[in-house]
């Protein structure tokens, strides 16, 4: 089963940046997307940022100019990089991944996530 790990989250003034980080374990696997979530509390889960296999990055509305996602295929990881921050980017941030891994009986599609990394943005 692949594993996501996140790092980076914290707190940080309005105007400031956070880099978030994701990387991704285990046997036999291929990724075709990784991405990053964010739920607020009272709201559903969230897009933030995407990268697909092939290099297309899609981005929600609300980053647009102030959010950058990378990714190293090589390293199996991907990154958030969050400038001029707002209160309200303050979300519980998940890692997501896509892909195909061997199973049991073959390979399989995945869809899995992190446990999730902490933004606050206080004003």
């Amino acid at each position: 089963q692949v594993q996501l790990v996140e790092s980076g989250g914290g707190l940080v003034q309005a105007g400031g940046s956070l880099r978030l980080s994701c990387a991704a374990s285990g046997s036999a696997f291929s990724i075709n997307a990784m991405g990053w979530y964010r739920q607020a509390p009272g709201k559903q889960r969230e897009l933030v940022a995407a990268s697909i296999a092939g290099g297309s990055t899609n981005y929600a509305d609300s980053v647009k100019g102030r959010v950058t996602i990378s990714r190293d295929n090589a390293k199996n990881t991907v990154s958030l990089q969050m400038n001029s921050l707002r209160p309200e980017d303050t979300a519980v941030y998940y890692c997501n991944s896509k892909g195909a891994e061997m199973g049991p009986t073959g390979w399989r599609q995945f869809d899995y996530w992190g446990q999730g990394t902490q933004v606050t943005v206080s004003s």
